[in-house]
């Protein structure tokens, strides 16, 4: 019964004319629109039944709705930004059909369309990019931009090709960015439209400051035949996406609770 009446909240939530989850706040920060406030009331309630434990319910329902209802990241005009951080999504598997652990994969289509936001971006303000090498391969290659570091993945010395994940591209351009001039500056993130939040938290967590550039729309066609099966379909990303936000929200209560391990 609290199930179905939770099923009716959303619904009710869906259907408002402020969109769910689009003008919401992050957790500790104020709910932005009465759709999102109503849905957590219910989402607090029922769980607040199902474990018998209103207290713990009230602490949980933020985090479940800003990682499972709210895929919107923080934005700013591009005056604002000092540099633009590109993250890749997918790739296609090596064009020959070579040993993908020392062959490096294809970009892919999704990664020329990410290439094509930062081109668009460019148009309007010249600033410098770091960009995974999948994306960065278009920007050279296809749209003839300058000012262009490409993130490449980790080769070890037999040749076994470790692909960096987004926290670790993150982690290399925060030490590029501690030798630019004026300090790290702010970064203008472009990534897959269901990936660009946790990428624009993940740069955070980096120590840099980061929004989505506002006024360009991210890119969101899947392709079938990527190489990351997670990359091919968006449930199934949807899914994954959720889990990484789940494991940082883990590792950073860890460390605040108990900072003393």
């Amino acid at each position: 019964m609290e199930r179905r009446a939770f099923a009716a909240a959303l619904s009710a939530a869906a259907a408002s004319p402020l969109l769910m989850g689009a003008a919401s706040g992050r957790p500790g920060q104020p709910v932005k629109s009465q759709a999102d406030a109503h849905l957590q009331r219910e989402m607090t309630r029922v769980l607040a039944a199902v474990l018998q434990d209103r207290d713990t319910a009230r602490t949980v329902v933020p985090w479940i709705f800003d990682i499972g209802f709210d895929w919107a990241p923080a934005a700013a005009p591009t005056d604002r930004l000092d540099f633009i951080v590109a993250y890749s999504f997918g790739n296609r598997p090596p064009a020959d059909g070579g040993d993908p652990t020392k062959v490096l994969a294809e970009p892919g289509p999704m990664n020329e369309q990410l290439a094509d936001v930062v081109a668009e971006i460019r148009a309007v303000r010249t600033l410098p990019v770091y960009a995974q090498w999948e994306i960065a391969h278009f920007l050279t290659t296809k749209h003839g931009l300058d000012q262009v570091t490409a993130i490449e993945p980790v080769i070890a010395a037999d040749g076994t090709i470790t692909y960096l994940s987004t926290d670790g591209v993150a982690a290399q351009v925060a030490e590029l960015r501690k030798a630019a001039p004026g300090g790290i500056g702010t970064a203008g993130v472009v990534g897959w439209r269901d990936h660009i939040k946790r990428c624009v938290l993940t740069t955070e967590g980096r120590g840099m400051t980061a929004f989505a550039p506002e006024g360009f729309t991210m890119p969101d066609t899947y392709d079938p035949e990527s190489g990351q099966p997670w990359t091919r379909r968006r449930d199934l990303y949807l899914v994954h996406d959720m889990v990484a936000q789940w494991t940082m929200k883990r590792t950073q209560m860890i460390a605040e609770l108990y900072p003393n391990g």
